[in-house]
């Protein structure tokens, strides 16, 4: 028998080539298991012919490190065919181990036939050695290379699917099971070379493919094609993990999206489109089985006095606490949502119309207590109304109307409390809702007037300007004053539309006057807080100033106390871009709100205005006189003139001149009136002290 040795860079090669096989194995199974369709389909194709490249490769540069002291040449069309059967074994355990399941009865046969490949491949290879004399084969090494191929494509099928998903832990895993399988499909094919004996007579045919560059060009070609394979492979789960990161983002920022779009974002509860759905869905579910809920309209009582004296900042954490009390008597299946400012709703399961009452005397019950926001301690009642499916409604409309009916009922007798819908209620909401739906038309339709009220020099003239003042004169209803539709114009928002165009007509009549000769009477413009809150404010004030070619100092724009204070950093910004126009700001209803002295003395105001809820009880020794005295001092020390409003008797005249108002504005004095009538006014002479000139 020929004594064989082997080359021992081409040993460590194969072992190399057989252990990145099976690394490359690992890494294709994990792509055929993550893709599906063509994808799939094409990683399965490219890791098995990559793969059984490399397996194939490895049992034939095992073969080529063989040296028998002679020139080995091997037949070209078994050779390729050993190759084919081990790119088929390959594919075939890819597919295997890319299924969802492996149990036992599928692994053992996969196994079987995974090792006859491999054992196929084997010797097919080695028969294709071109010799003279056949090769002896030892038995006990043969059934030894079998038992290894099988064991190691059992263990290589398993270890396959295990790893086949890429987290941290499976990676160092990956890289132990690769080697384990290298080193299993190497001593598979060494103990199958330890079978074959080459008799000593044995000479090797002068045809066929030389071995000496072979294994050079099968080395290099096998790395080359698992290097690349891998690669590819790496570059594809970088890509993947890249893509999942985004697509996880992506999806985390849905989520906040459809949180944001369906939430309220300060209180966090569900908001008016989520309750519309949640209510869709309360009348199916209660259709079905027979159910019933009641859906209850949350309106607080007193917390527009607290945000306008306190600022915004306090009554969102009032809202917020408000959330929190509400929260505590509800039980079982309910949502709870804020739909506006201090409106919420309720919509809860119930069995009977009892059940609903003890809920909404639990929830007065809680909001009944004080709040503690520090600094303040602050008191807010809620007033309740109760409609109850399907008795009161058939619709998610007319449940809300009813229950939004009986809420109003509830602050028309009373407050702090709550009341079931009923009929007759339906006359005062259908009201209410008429003169909303009105507002949204008055515009259009010019249905909106201004009167003006002129300010007078203290005591009696002669006049600095005017204030222009809102009426609507409704088409049934007649002349309204601002009370019963400014609070519906500022929660629909129609305040900003309609505000705009009171700057607008006040500036063209100013113009009007300007024109006659008035050219040094002002005209003074009362803002919302909506409205002041706009950023396109100064652009719209400065429009129209320009437009009606008034110089800018005679606009004296109101900003009440308590819209100034509730952002001071920002009143103090926008009011600065303003009086760097050239337009006057003057606080408004001074002393009914609460203001820091440090941000007054910042604000670039003109002029102070004192309420006239001061002006009203004023006599010489009074609490209000007292308040007023300090106003007036505090002006003259911050160089503010004083704008009185209210003056109805000659005492409240005499009383304010004598402190040092500068203007006065009220009823004894001249009262709104038309543009027209202002015609009038100036013709006629500047009244005596104490007598009206209209």
């Amino acid at each position: 028998m020929l004594v064989s040795q082997y080359n021992q860079i081409l040993v460590v090669t194969s072992f190399v080539v057989a252990i990145l096989a099976a690394y490359t194995a690992l890494n294709m199974a994990t792509r055929v298991a993550k893709s599906e369709g063509l994808p799939a389909r094409l990683w399965l194709a490219g890791g098995g012919i990559a793969m059984g490249i490399g397996v194939w490769a490895m049992h034939f540069i095992g073969m080529l490190a063989m040296d028998l002291s002679m020139s080995m040449r091997y037949r070209t069309g078994l050779t390729l065919f050993s190759m084919l059967v081990a790119i088929v074994s390959s594919l075939f355990a890819l597919w295997l181990v890319s299924r969802e399941q492996l149990r036992l009865r599928r692994l053992l046969p996969g196994a079987f036939v995974m090792g006859t490949g491999i054992i196929a491949m084997h010797y097919t290879g080695m028969a294709a050695l071109e010799v003279s004399a056949g090769i002896v084969w030892d038995k006990t090494w043969v059934a030894i290379s079998v038992v290894i191929a099988l064991l190691a494509s059992l263990i290589a099928l398993w270890l396959t699917f295990r790893l086949r998903h890429e987290t941290a832990q499976d990676a160092l895993l990956r890289l132990g099971a690769a080697l384990t399988m290298g080193i299993a499909i190497a001593g598979m094919h060494y103990a199958g070379m330890k079978a074959a004996q080459f008799p000593a007579t044995t000479t090797m045919h002068h045809h066929g493919i030389d071995g000496g560059w072979l294994a050079i060009l099968v080395s290099v070609v096998a790395l080359s094609i698992l290097g690349i394979t891998l690669l590819v492979s790496m570059l594809d789960a970088r890509l993947q993990a890249r893509t999942s990161l985004l697509a996880s983002s992506l999806a985390e920022a849905n989520r906040e999206l459809a949180q944001l779009a369906l939430h309220d974002t300060l209180t966090r509860l569900p908001n008016r489109i989520l309750l519309e759905d949640r209510l869709d869905q309360a009348i199916s579910k209660a259709d079905r089985e027979g159910t019933h809920f009641a859906l209850m309209f949350m309106d607080l009582d007193g917390f527009k006095a607290v945000n306008d004296a306190y600022g915004h900042d306090v009554g969102d954490k009032l809202l917020i606490a408000v959330t929190e009390r509400l929260h505590q008597p509800l039980k079982g299946q309910f949502t709870l949502a804020r739909i506006g400012g201090d409106e919420f709703v309720l919509l809860a399961e119930m069995d009977e119309p009892d059940d609903a009452a003890s809920l909404a005397s639990a929830l007065v019950r809680a909001i009944d207590t004080p709040f503690a926001i520090d600094p303040y301690e602050l008191v807010v009642t809620v007033s309740i109304g109760i409609a109850l499916y399907p008795h009161d409604g058939k619709t998610d409309r007319e449940l809300m109307f009813n229950a939004d009916a009986a809420m109003y009922h509830t602050k028309h007798v009373g407050r702090n409390g709550y009341h079931f819908f009923q009929p007759s209620m339906n006359t005062l909401a259908q009201a209410h809702l008429q003169l909303m739906n009105d507002l949204w038309l008055a515009l259009d339709r010019h249905e909106f007037r201004l009167l003006y009220q002129p300010k007078f020099h203290a005591p009696a003239g002669p006049i600095l300007g005017f204030e222009a003042l809102l009426r609507w004169e409704h088409p049934q209803q007649g002349l309204l004053s601002p009370d019963l539709f400014l609070p519906l114009a500022e929660k629909t928002g129609l305040i900003v539309p309609l505000g705009n165009w009171v700057i607008n007509e006040a500036c063209r009549q100013l113009r009007e006057w300007h024109l006659q000769g008035h050219t040094e009477w002002s005209m003074a413009v009362n803002l919302s807080t909506l409205q002041f809150e706009q950023p396109a404010l100064v652009r719209t004030v400065l429009d129209c100033l320009a437009r009606h070619q008034l110089p800018p100092e005679s606009l004296i724009l109101e900003v009440t106390e308590t819209t100034a204070m509730s952002n001071p950093d920002e009143s103090v910004r926008v009011l600065t871009e303003l009086t760097n126009a050239g337009v006057k700001a003057s606080i408004d209803d001074f002393g009914t709100g609460y203001s820091s002295l440090l941000y007054l003395k910042r604000l670039p105001a003109c002029e102070l205005k004192i309420d006239r809820a001061f002006v009203k009880e004023l006599s010489g020794e009074s609490e209000d006189a007292t308040i007023v005295s300090a106003i007036v001092a505090l002006a003259k020390t911050l160089n503010l003139k004083v704008v009185a409003e209210g003056v109805e008797t000659t005492a409240q005249q005499a009383f304010l001149t004598q402190l040092g108002c500068n203007t006065l504005q009220g009823y004894l004095l001249g009262k709104p009136v038309t543009p027209q009538a202002v015609d009038a006014l100036c013709s006629q002479a500047v009244p005596p002290e104490g007598a009206s000139a209209l």
